[in-house]
């Protein structure tokens, strides 16, 4: 079942309200350089039907800079992912790779979390 108005990305269709003005909250966020990224890369398997998965956390900066950086990690390892909420997802167990990447591409805050 469609629905017939679509609204804003708030959900937002029409106000009785005379004086209502729809404010946009500002969430982009400027992305920070290489350097001042503090960035944990650790294995997941969790909730993932038993398959390894990279996780990247800590990302501070626009979603379209963060899928850029997932596309090129994903491109340097061969694999699939995703890149979404914060997060960068390579598929398999890419934490050796994915951290020389990053310390060499200048994210030099750059850890790997557990074993």
């Amino acid at each position: 079942m469609s629905k017939k108005h679509k609204g804003d990305k708030f959900g937002f269709v029409y106000s009785t309200d005379p004086n209502f003005r729809m404010e946009e909250e500002q969430h982009s966020q400027e992305t920070l350089a290489p350097s001042q990224q503090v960035l944990r890369v650790r294995l997941e398997t969790k909730q993932r039907g038993g398959k390894a998965v990279t996780v990247v956390t800590g990302f501070i900066g626009t979603e379209e800079d963060l899928e850029s950086l997932g596309k090129q990690l994903k491109n340097y390892c061969g694999t699939g992912g995703s890149a979404k909420d914060g997060e960068i997802l390579v598929q398999g167990d890419q934490r050796e790779k994915v951290l020389a990447w990053l310390l060499k591409n200048g994210y030099a805050k750059t850890k790997k979390m557990g074993g």
